[in-house]
């Protein structure tokens, strides 16, 4: 249920991509907006450390445990989840933001969230990236390793657990070439922006018009 205080939030134009370590779904998420300009990425908050290169507010809004803990009491998530240790969570002002400007945005989320998300706002869609094959997301996953280490065989077992969630979502996108994966998603996001609820404000003035 959406708590009262975040009544003024909507779904209808988000869109919530998820898949495994390995998928390959932050740089389709960078592509898309690139391609996208009018398009958002909605920025979430963490307790993780700062990591060289990340901006404050642009990758990640970085708050520490206490202030993370008085969020959750707030009711100021809309999905939160302890990844590894540390906590991860996309905000209510992050959506009530996009839907004051008429903005699509775009999350990017674990699967656990992705099915918080859908609970509580069940009109947005939702983006599952699949990687092509096992062989190809072990490659990926090894891309900064020399070898084969429990922690990731670990992450292997987890990616393989969240691929097996495929059918809760309303579009699987199987990431082999880049350039098709990204453009199958453009056609998705297109999609959801000509859905009869993101229209309303148009329509309603069209017909103004002829009153």
């Amino acid at each position: 249920m959406i708590p009262e205080s975040q009544s003024g939030s909507r779904g209808e134009n988000l869109l919530v991509l998820s898949g495994p370590s390995g998928s390959g779904k932050t740089t389709l998420v960078r592509r898309l907006l690139m391609e996208i300009p009018r398009m958002s990425f909605a920025v979430s908050h963490t307790t993780r450390a700062r990591r060289p290169g990340e901006t404050p507010g642009v990758d990640y809004h970085f708050v520490d445990a206490a202030e993370f803990a008085a969020m959750i009491k707030a009711d100021a998530f809309v999905e939160w989840a302890e990844v590894h240790g540390e906590r991860y969570g996309t905000s209510w002002a992050e959506l009530r933001s996009s839907a004051r400007e008429s903005r699509s945005l775009i999350l990017d989320v674990d699967v656990q969230g992705a099915e918080a998300i859908r609970t509580q706002l069940p009109e947005i869609m939702s983006v599952f990236i699949m990687p092509p094959s096992v062989h190809e997301l072990k490659r990926r996953l090894m891309k900064r390793e020399s070898q084969w280490t429990p922690s990731l065989e670990q992450r292997l077992k987890t990616a393989l657990y969240e691929m097996s969630l495929h059918p809760r979502f309303d579009f699987i996108v199987i990431n082999d070439i880049l350039d098709n994966a990204l453009e199958a998603l453009i056609h998705i996001t297109r999609a959801m922006e000509q859905r009869s609820q993101c229209q309303l404000a148009r329509v309603k003035r069209i017909l103004e018009e002829g009153s």
